[in-house]
């Protein structure tokens, strides 16, 4: 059972030896409190998400001297900016009454264990609702809570793979399927599918009173992805791949180009005003009527590569992106640090470490913001905290803990 709640006389106050938390980002989930169990992959996607639409998360890691995952660098996951930490050993009997203690007041509770450990822990969603009711419990896995390869270990490339998007994409010069520039299953079949069943979950609550149990599987994310190609191939009987369509490669007007000074140009002029433009601007006007003849095909790439060959990829933008014909540079990831248009969309942030770990300040750097719609800009530089730093002590006494049952924990190592 959870540590008995204390009396507000005797509730712990924060260490003075660190600043205090910064404030959470003004935002519509402002009041929800999430508990993340994870310190990567796509439930850290997801709280971050919620974080930055104003959620309280809180991170809980393992103390030192317990085994752990993965530990990411300080500047992934935008550095953990908004974010509360909290150390607990989730084997031990202290442990898992100090986390029951937490969730007696969270709305959500976010893990990505395998199917299994958390019901070993003591801590699955019948244990969790026997605390709170009104508790959300997120469980996301590569392959979700059942099913044959429910058990698997895998990352990434191992849900994109068996969702069908690395057969669909363009091979490697081997034949082989090609790696991804971006962990696409991570971030969106994983991150952004867990965020809209949490806040779908948080609306559903609001009526019926009561929480529930969320299987998060990420090759299921990565199914709804490719659902273009696997609906055509179910209602049609064709395969989809390389080259079968429109998006895959099958004609010159949606294509990637190499310009003169090396640089690359994306072309995506897939309505036929917009082919039409870029023929005329490119000396090639003969094709505009010819965009999906497949036996011209080769002809016209032919012809609209030989014509990127003659300038450089930025003499080709300023030609070409205001004349309506869907053709964009191909930017590195340096080049989007300096980018103009991310940078009037206020994109990139500048942030500062205000605690390193020992209560002074540390460097400061930029990250991504928080660029998605709805999510508050934030005013200035932000803080953030170096991940040593936890809010142990402030946490469990808002749980209802008091200071001698904190003390205990803390010198235990149960808890940090």
């Amino acid at each position: 059972m959870p540590p008995t709640p204390a009396t507000a006389a005797g509730t712990a106050a924060p260490s003075p030896a660190h600043p205090p938390a910064p404030p959470l980002p003004p935002g519509p989930l402002n009041g929800v409190t999430v508990l993340d169990l994870a310190a990567v992959g796509p439930a850290a996607r997801c709280t971050r998400l919620l974080a930055d639409y104003g959620a309280t998360v809180v991170k809980v890691g393992a103390p030192a001297g317990v085994a752990g995952g993965i530990v990411p660098p300080a500047y992934a996951y935008s550095g953990h900016r908004h974010l509360r930490r909290i150390n607990i050993d989730l084997r031990s009997d202290g442990g898992r009454d100090a986390f029951l203690a937490l969730v007696a007041g969270a709305d959500v509770v976010i893990e990505s264990f395998r199917p299994g450990v958390m019901a070993r822990l003591g801590l699955d969603y019948e244990a969790l609702v026997a605390i709170n009711s009104r508790v959300i419990l997120c469980s996301t896995t590569g392959f979700g809570q059942h099913g044959p390869r429910a058990g698997w270990a895998g990352h990434d490339i191992d849900y994109l793979a068996v969702g069908g998007y690395l057969a669909t994409s363009t091979p490697r010069a081997d034949g082989g399927p090609p790696l991804p520039g971006a962990t696409v299953a991570d971030a969106a079949a994983g991150g952004m599918h867990a965020a809209l069943a949490v806040v779908t979950a948080l609306v559903g609550r609001a009526s019926t009173g009561r929480g529930t149990h969320l299987d998060v599987a990420i090759a299921d994310g990565v199914l709804w992805l490719e659902s273009l190609a696997i609906d055509e191939h179910l209602a049609t009987g064709t395969e989809p791949g390389p080259g079968h369509d429109l998006l895959t490669g099958r004609y010159a007007c949606y294509d990637t180009y190499r310009a003169a000074d090396g640089g690359w140009l994306a072309v995506g002029a897939i309505e036929p005003k917009f082919f039409a433009n870029l023929c005329r601007l490119l000396g090639c006007p003969q094709w505009a009527d010819h965009q999906f003849d497949d036996d011209a095909q080769a002809a016209i790439r032919a012809d609209v590569a030989a014509a990127f060959a003659t300038r450089g990829r930025d003499d080709w933008v300023a030609l070409l992106s205001g004349e309506d014909t869907c053709v964009a540079p191909v930017l590195r990831v340096a080049e989007l640090a300096g980018d103009e248009h991310l940078a009037a969309r206020g994109a990139f942030v500048d942030a500062a470490v205000v605690d390193d770990g020992t209560g002074r300040p540390g460097p400061s750097f930029r990250q991504v913001g928080p660029v998605l719609a709805g999510m508050a800009r934030p005013e200035g530089t932000v803080a953030v905290r170096d991940a040593s730093v936890t809010d142990a002590t402030a946490l469990l006494a808002g749980a209802g803990l008091d200071e001698g049952r904190i003390a205990a924990l803390l010198e235990e190592g149960v808890v940090s």
